[in-house]
């Protein structure tokens, strides 16, 4: 498979240049130039097909010009020793489970997979790369947890003070480990401003092998399409209608990798979300993202510290409101809906779910409510309810058991270093790796 960019079509590169560069020069976000099609691949798994052996798979479909099968294998079977989860709740509701990697959010899946395909590009081809993210916690816990022993990989990791988390002392890199945490006293957006002053500097980046773990990285993105086959490996058999998933909004990363892979060949009905201002309906009932207004010669360039995945979302349908309409539902959802959906979730089904679980639920009720069709929902939980501590114990008045990894996770760490003030600092630190 090759790649382009949303803004400039004559791009034509490889995963690995994709990849380590992240960002095309024009401002855009990296896309898939052409779709593999997959269908032999997804057609024919079943349940007794494992993740790790589909996300192989399909590595080794759209990566086959770069690598062969059993690297691709390789890549797959080191980044997931864990698996999503399927539950059937009733005949035509099922929940697709994405808490089950070492931090218990969904961004494990991504990270890991991430994390593999480039320990496995430089232990092939030698090599090393930095990645330079602000978090709050999760993301610095999941590349944590993910980069232990990985010999070609370092992380510097921007947080705002008091929001390290899910770190060990031994994954710092003054002792030994590959994570560089850096505390900034402001806020995230404060974080977020440092970054990304330093990809401006195009040579800097290059120079240092920067490169990005969140969705805006493509190999972030791509292996969360994995999600979808895998779910309908696990179905197909059950439902006998039009399948659909219902999904929290979040960036908007899980909703194109969807989408990627209903165009490998996935057989899929669409996406029910939550409506924000960023993606609602226009008053003739159509989807419409409010970023599509304004031309892409106009926009600002892709935001390397904030990953906002609708200009890719925009790409896929060449932003045609029209064909978006069968495939994106986004549905109004008040606070209150979203905590009856909580209540519900938990008195009928035993699952606790966060704010923006529920209001998935939330929208997929009311979607089939103005429904005459009859469909199977998948609702997909993003993350351990554990992030989620003070809305559940708000809402039900309890919490859940809490699993050993994700303890660790949410556990706050003191780095024990003096507070970054300048991009200078972080430049010099980044160089020192």
């Amino acid at each position: 498979m090759r790649f382009t960019s949303t803004r400039d079509k004559s791009l034509n590169v490889g995963f690995t240049q994709a990849v380590m560069n992240c960002l095309p020069k024009d401002g855009g976000m990296y896309v898939p130039f052409e779709m593999e099609d997959l269908r032999k691949w997804i057609l024919y798994t079943d349940e007794d097909t494992a993740f790790p052996s589909l996300a192989g798979s399909l590595t080794s479909a759209f990566m086959h010009e770069e690598y062969s099968p059993i690297i691709c294998e390789t890549i797959a079977t080191r980044a997931f020793p864990f698996s999503p989860e399927i539950r059937q709740l009733e005949e035509n509701l099922f929940t697709l489970d994405l808490t089950k990697g070492p931090t218990g959010i969904h961004r494990d899946f991504g990270i890991s997979y991430l994390v593999s395909f480039l320990e496995t590009t430089f232990q092939l081809k030698g090599g090393c790369a930095v990645f330079l993210d602000v978090s709050t916690g999760e993301l610095g816990a999941s590349l944590a947890a993910t980069m232990r022993g990985k010999e070609h990989l370092k992380a510097v990791v921007v947080y705002p003070k008091g929001c390290v988390r899910g770190l060990e002392e031994s994954d710092f890199v003054w002792n030994g480990g590959n994570i560089y945490p850096v505390e900034i006293d402001g806020t995230e957006e404060d974080c977020n401003n440092f970054v990304r002053k330093i990809f401006e500097d195009s040579d800097f980046v290059e120079k240092n092998h920067l490169t990005l773990a969140n969705t805006v990285n493509i190999g972030r993105l791509l292996p969360q399409a994995f999600f979808y086959p895998y779910a309908f490996s696990r179905i197909k058999n059950k439902v006998h209608s039009d399948i659909v998933y219902s999904l929290a909004a979040g960036n908007y990363s899980n909703l194109v990798a969807g989408l990627y892979a209903w165009q490998f060949a996935l057989p899929l009905n669409g996406f029910v979300i939550p409506a924000k201002e960023s993606l609602a309906l226009d008053p003739s009932g159509n989807p419409l993202i409010l970023d599509s207004l304004v031309p892409l010669a106009e926009r600002e360039n892709a935001d390397p510290s904030r990953a906002f995945n609708l200009e890719r979302l925009e790409d896929v349908f060449s932003a045609n409101q029209l064909m978006m309409r069968h495939f994106i539902f986004p549905i109004e959802v008040t606070e209150k809906e979203a905590l009856e959906a909580t209540k519900k979730l938990y008195m009928d089904y035993n699952i606790y779910a966060d704010f923006h679980s529920s209001k998935a639920y939330a929208a997929s009720c009311l979607a089939s409510a103005r429904s005459y069709d009859e469909v199977a929902t998948v609702l997909i939980l993003r993350d351990h309810p554990a992030y989620a501590a003070d809305y559940i114990r708000k809402s039900l008045g309890e919490l859940p058991l809490v699993p050993e990894s994700v303890q660790n996770a949410i556990k706050k760490i003191e780095p024990k270093r003096p507070c970054v003030s300048s991009v200078e600092e972080i430049r010099k630190i980044i160089e020192s790796l």
